[in-house]
């Protein structure tokens, strides 16, 4: 029998999207596993889920991570949250640096919403990016309404990273039918960046 592999132990940040992350949805499912196994999760106290504010938004997200220790958390965002840690890391104040960045189903740069344009286009400068974090990782699906040009082209090539892309996933949200998601579970677990 194979030893067993050592599992991370750091605290994660949870940032969900426009609308929040509902009881059905991936991100809070990843939070009851990861409690359950004894990990410290945190989520960035948004005023107002439904209504995105970026300036507010930014200051949660620096206050949610104040406190953890540099080069050693992890950050799981989603949608309008994966947007909202590309303005975290162009601006981030003293906040400490993250250790690993797994950004899910970004929105593209040039969706055209009025509640969000304040976030959009995301500031993406490789080297901000690179500073935020000791590993960047991308994930998209084929098929994202939201990010129609596709992951590799709106986020892969500008930030030069690579890019996962999960075939027929949509916006990898409840209603595509992530709810429960092991691979994302997995890669908490692991130490390297590469989401499979």
């Amino acid at each position: 029998m194979p030893p067993r592999r050592p599992s991370r132990t750091v605290p994660t940040l949870i940032i969900p999207g426009w609308n929040g992350s509902g009881p059905g949805h991936w991100q809070t499912w990843l939070e009851g596993e990861l409690a359950a196994a004894g990990r410290e999760t945190r989520r960035p106290a948004f005023a107002d889920v439904d209504h995105p504010d970026l300036a507010q938004w930014s200051a949660a997200v620096r206050e949610a991570v104040r406190d953890l220790p540099a080069d050693d958390y992890d950050v799981v965002a989603h949608s309008l949250g994966a947007v909202l840690w590309l303005h975290h890391v162009a601006d981030p104040g003293d906040s400490p640096r993250a250790a690993r960045v797994l950004l899910v189903a970004p929105p593209s740069p040039l969706l055209d919403y009025p509640e969000i344009a304040e976030f959009l286009p995301p500031p993406m400068n490789i080297d901000t990016v690179r500073r935020g974090a000791d590993g960047t990782a991308l994930v998209g699906s084929s098929d994202d309404q939201y990010l129609p040009e596709g992951i590799a082209e709106a986020y892969a090539r500008p930030l030069k990273m690579a890019a996962t892309v999960i075939d027929g996933g949509g916006h990898l949200n409840t209603e595509s039918g992530y709810g429960a998601w092991p691979a994302v579970l997995d890669w908490c677990n692991r130490a390297n960046l590469a989401f499979f």
